[in-house]
């Protein structure tokens, strides 16, 4: 009996835990450098990615992060001005300095102009390529 009222006190203890920071600890002078990719079309796929980038948001402060969101393939959606809902939640990112970067390729594969995109959206020759060069950088791949 005892033993088991152990492993529960220790199970409650680290359920409860604080995150630790890894040295150095994020600063506005030590930004945490985060990629995300959005590769799919499927509402619940993206704003899985815009809620994961959110609570990171949160976590640190929009002032020790520096975010970015590369849309590719059918993920491109997410960049478009004509899906609204979607379009809001990226403008309210974009508020907190999250950079927004379309795939050049998808865009042409797809037929998709410049003035589609949401005011704001940087666009690159590719966007898998953005993704390599950003870790080959250090910077931290989350795929939610």
């Amino acid at each position: 009996m005892i033993k088991v009222l152990f492993v529960f006190l220790m199970a409650c203890t680290f359920a409860h835990a604080d995150t630790e920071f890894a040295e150095p600890k994020p600063s506005f002078d030590n930004q945490r450098e985060i990629v995300f990719s959005i590769k799919s079309a499927d509402d619940e796929d993206i704003h899985h990615v815009l809620s994961s980038a959110n609570n990171v948001l949160k976590f640190y402060g929009p002032e020790k992060v520096h975010m970015r969101i590369v849309a590719y393939y059918h993920g491109i959606r997410a960049l478009l001005k004509k899906e609204k809902d979607i379009a809001v939640r990226v403008d309210a990112l974009m508020q907190y300095d999250v950079e927004f970067v379309a795939c050049g390729n998808t865009m042409k594969t797809k037929n998709i102009q410049e003035d589609e995109l949401i005011e704001g959206v940087e666009i690159v020759t590719a966007g898998i390529v953005e993704m390599v060069e950003r870790v080959k950088e250090g910077w931290i791949n989350i795929v939610p």
